[in-house]
């Protein structure tokens, strides 16, 4: 159970920057609060809190228990999630974000 939260915390963490770093420069970008979810945009105020909860989700399960760094199977199963989640939200927002700035 604490490798599934470890993964949870990476996917997290993860997810948490795009949003924070949108809503930090008062750019739109989408959360699943958008109409249509997860491709629509939402406002700078949406991704910053979204982004917030997303940061303190991550930190939660990363702390509780405490996630050792080194090679271990708790660090490696948040190394995987960060790399899952970053996968498939780089390939997500790579088709809908051209699309929106009309390229």
């Amino acid at each position: 159970m604490n490798d599934l939260a470890a993964f949870f915390a990476g996917a997290f963490l993860c997810n948490s920057l795009p949003h924070l770093v949108c809503g930090l420069k008062g750019e739109p970008f989408p959360t699943p609060f958008a109409k249509p979810r997860g491709v629509g945009d939402s406002s700078p105020l949406v991704n910053f809190l979204w982004g917030f909860f997303n940061l303190m989700a991550g930190i939660a399960l990363a702390t509780w228990p405490p996630i050792q760094v080194g090679l271990n199977a708790g660090f490696l199963a948040l190394i995987v999630g960060v790399l899952l989640i970053g996968l498939h939200l780089s390939r997500h927002f790579g088709k809908v974000r051209p699309r929106q700035q009309g390229r």
